[in-house]
């Protein structure tokens, strides 16, 4: 993200080398602003639906066309432990209720800056979507397939622990 102006003080900003990158600062040395432009934290769930037959729930954003499917995420809050919020994320999304938070990795998602906390959650219940998904396919883990960025590197890891490979 580039910036113009100083939100702090409001002069315009310049370019400097810092911590081994260039950043936006303020050059008033008083004000001391910098741009760190630090990447958001989002949390991602591998449901697997318990009462299902262990079956994985891939979910379309309202966002997304047709036919392209991923993980539940959302953004870590404030004071809230990844494993709560990748939790409050299953319920408010699909009204499944988590029994199993376990963390898969961690992984850059540089295209958006963030940094995705992916977590296997066994969860149950009625699938019910809120107003942000648009539909959700069940699929058997042994047939569901990784892509090659964001959530999809979490997606290779967990079927590759349990000996499925990339699933592509």
């Amino acid at each position: 993200m580039s910036l113009h102006y100083c939100p702090s003080c409001g002069l315009p900003l310049e370019t400097y080398p810092l911590a081994g990158r260039e950043r936006q600062a303020c050059p008033d040395l008083a004000c001391g602003w910098v741009h760190w432009d630090n990447p958001l934290p989002v949390v991602a769930a591998l449901i697997q639906c318990l009462d299902r037959d262990g079956a994985v729930l891939l979910a379309r954003n309202h966002a997304w066309e047709a036919g392209k499917f991923g993980l539940v995420t959302g953004f870590l809050e404030r004071d809230e432990a990844p494993e709560v919020a990748v939790a409050r994320e299953v319920r408010e999304e699909t009204a499944l209720e988590s029994r199993r938070v376990s963390l898969i990795g961690v992984y850059p998602f540089p295209r958006k800056n963030e940094v995705i906390l992916a977590y296997h959650v066994e969860a149950a219940g009625d699938i019910v979507l809120n107003e942000e998904l648009a539909e959700y396919r069940l699929i058997a883990p042994e047939r569901l397939q990784a892509w090659d960025y964001g959530t999809g590197l979490a997606v290779a890891e967990w079927l590759g622990r349990r000996g499925w490979g990339s699933g592509g």
